[in-house]
């Protein structure tokens, strides 16, 4: 008792918990609350999205196996494309596995670890093949630009530099990403609206104001997401009328390249843009975008590049053809 005010003194009272001992004792997992709450709509999406998934995994594993085996694909623009499904196989293993678990799961949850760790390898596959997706155009101007000039200015060496510094820029985006949800303090609600951990929906539920974290985050991912997207854009606009100009198989071949490389760019791009580059705000059509962007697109990529590439087709057939022969024997 203090003699003074008479008020009770606690006798063994903790000491105050830093935001890191809050991050780890009052805030263990997060609670998904998926797409659906109905069983016969999460039996139908499971089996709608097992189907995408088995086919995505294995027409990437065939566009890299067919690049690999056959020697008539050892141009750069080939090997820059079976980086890009292979980083689709990635990306899309991210949050498709645990979704499909959850949909035949009474609860879904997932620690607050495998919530850090969705998030930090989303934002660094997806940004990686943001920056992928930009060395591609680069590789399509000195293509058509500078034909003479096509193999020393984009040798392997250069391309494997390019995929690297590819692969770098999208690990520092998503490890701002990191950091600044890893420092933030979680004491309170623990259900995340949607089927996996992602910055909009972490931020929601902090115990503090994160419009800093949210100013740095759109800055992050909204502001490149759209610059890169305009400069593709422009790039390949620009491309597409110097090529209107000029007849021929090549320059016929060439744009129909450049229109699969656009078709991918506006489809990756598009919801990235949507999710990223405005206020962490809910809005209606934020799952269906979300599905978009991580369970569909990936399944655009060979799709596209397979049924507008003939070389690709044919180099294909070669493969099925080995493969399926001894079997017949």
């Amino acid at each position: 008792m203090d003699s003074g005010t008479g008020r009770a003194i606690p006798v063994d009272s903790p000491p105050p918990k830093s935001e890191g001992e809050r991050n780890s004792s009052e805030v263990t997992e997060f609670i998904l609350m998926g797409l659906s709450h109905e069983r016969g709509v999460q039996l139908f999406l499971f089996a709608l999205f097992l189907i995408f998934y088995l086919i995505v995994l294995p027409s990437n594993v065939l566009i890299i196996i067919t690049i690999r085996s056959d020697p008539h694909l050892n141009s750069p623009m080939y090997f820059l494309l079976a980086n890009l499904a292979f980083l689709d196989i990635w990306y899309s293993s991210i949050t498709a596995p645990k979704m499909l678990i959850d949909f035949l799961s009474e609860r879904k949850i997932i620690s607050f670890g495998g919530c850090i760790a969705q998030l930090f390898f989303l934002h660094f596959v997806g940004a990686s093949e943001m920056f992928l997706l930009t060395v591609m155009a680069y590789d399509r101007y000195v293509a058509i630009c500078r034909p003479l000039h096509y193999t020393t200015m984009m040798s392997r060496r250069l391309c494997i530099i390019l995929v690297l510094i590819s692969w770098a820029g999208g690990f520092v985006h998503s490890f701002i990403q990191v950091v600044l949800i890893v420092l933030l303090p979680f004491c309170g609600p623990n259900e995340l609206d949607n089927y996996f951990c992602d910055i909009t929906q972490v931020l929601r539920i902090t115990c503090v104001n994160t419009f800093a974290e949210e100013m740095v985050m759109i800055f992050s991912s909204g502001l490149i997401s759209v610059v890169c997207f305009v400069a593709l854009l422009v790039s390949y606009a620009f491309l597409l009328t110097v090529l209107k100009k000029n007849t021929g198989e090549s320059a016929s071949k060439a744009l129909s390249t450049c229109y699969s490389h656009i078709v991918i760019v506006i489809f990756m791009f598009g919801p990235a843009i949507y999710i990223y580059a405005r206020p962490f705000d809910e809005y209606a059509p934020d799952k269906v975008v979300s599905v978009f962007h991580t369970i569909i697109f990936p399944l655009l990529n060979p799709i596209i590049y397979t049924l507008r590439n003939k070389e690709i087709t044919t180099a294909m057939k070669k493969v099925k053809t080995r493969v399926l022969k001894p079997l017949s024997l």
